[in-house]
């Protein structure tokens, strides 16, 4: 007798689970702000626990010096008890403030360092970054100010304890954080939140022009950010959006992209459209096998018609580098330079 078919892999279980599922909370039409109110709420519950007091920052200078392009002040403060954030605070010579600002995030790599194109282990060292991910230097360039904050489980924050060490930098900080009613992107999102804490203390910020920006890991948290904090004016996360169900449940991803139960509710277009109607450029990689183009196009269709119905449809824009996972400056600068002109 033929055998019967065997399903065996659990991916193929969850496949199957996933095309039946209709998101709760999506968008389909009528009143955008409530529709935003429930669904915020939803995703803050999501993104799991964050602290209930805040703890004064205590932000401290450890090294300040000049670049061709701005000075850069290295420091660190704390975001939450036994969670200390290091990050540069960097600054343009090409205009006087106060300056339009830009928190920037690096994604699953060797650290902030790139922000500003040193070494991570000597600072003084310039290292060649690939990709356009010399965040803070291209700010600087175009008259901004920046915030480039370390992430949790990168670079100088990457795990320390031998015995907590696994190949995957962010494996251990996820299943804990799990375990304590968090998520690691919560908590990177409130390490955002504690850096606009630190930036409303710069006399030399504009805090109505505060950006946020990352590549990968780095467009990660700056989609749920900019979902959650109203202190975000603009946003510009590149090569970390796309549907779901075309990226994060079908190409293999850090653990750190999971969120407990967050396709039951919403699809990424419908956590970006959390944002309207403040200005956004989605930026991607014609050519990115991560985040992969028709779903990138597929997510931003929805975020199109959230911005539609919040009557920001010309605030909404799509950029598409000629190339894979990487930052793409020349093409998203301009169309961020635009809608920020019109904040000034």
């Amino acid at each position: 007798m033929p055998s019967e078919e065997q399903h065996l892999s659990p991916s193929l279980n969850h496949q199957h689970v996933m095309k039946g599922i209709d998101p709760k909370l999506a968008y389909s039409g009528g009143d955008c702000a409530a529709w935003r109110r429930r669904l915020r709420r939803r995703v803050r519950a999501v993104l799991g626990d964050t602290p209930a007091k805040r703890v004064p920052l205590n932000p401290r200078t450890l090294w300040k010096r000049d670049l061709p392009l701005g000075s850069v002040e290295k420091i660190i403060f704390t975001s939450e008890p036994y969670a200390d954030v290091p990050a540069y605070f960097c600054l343009p010579n090409k205009s006087s403030g106060p300056f339009p600002v830009m928190i920037c995030l690096q994604g699953h790599s060797t650290g902030m360092h790139l922000s500003i194109g040193v070494d991570r282990e000597d600072e003084t060292k310039p290292f060649p970054v690939q990709g356009d991910r010399d965040f803070a230097l291209g700010c600087m360039a175009r008259g901004f100010a920046a915030l480039c904050i370390e992430q949790r489980s990168f670079g100088e924050r990457r795990e320390l304890l031998q015995e907590r060490r696994s190949k995957d930098m962010c494996h251990e900080a996820v299943v804990q954080a799990l375990l304590l009613g968090r998520t690691l992107v919560g908590e990177r999102v409130y390490d955002v939140d504690r850096g606009l804490d630190y930036l409303e203390s710069r006399p030399e910020v504009d805090m109505r022009r505060v950006g946020c920006m990352g590549n990968s890991g780095g467009a990660t948290v700056t989609i749920y950010a900019s979902a959650l904090l109203p202190r975000i004016c603009f946003a510009m996360p590149s090569c970390g959006f796309a549907t779901y169900a075309g990226s994060i449940l079908s190409v293999s991803h850090c653990a750190d992209n999971y969120l407990p139960g967050m396709l039951k509710y919403a699809d990424m277009g419908d956590v970006l459209g959390l944002f309207a109607p403040r200005p956004v450029v989605v930026v991607a990689g014609r050519d990115d096998d991560i985040f992969p183009l028709p779903a990138v196009r597929e997510a931003f269709e929805q975020l199109e018609r959230i911005y539609k119905a919040a009557g920001a449809e010309g605030h909404c824009h799509l950029v598409v580098g000629n190339g894979g996972h990487r930052f793409y400056a020349e093409d998203a600068w301009p169309v961020l330079l635009g809608e920020v002109a019109r904040l000034a």
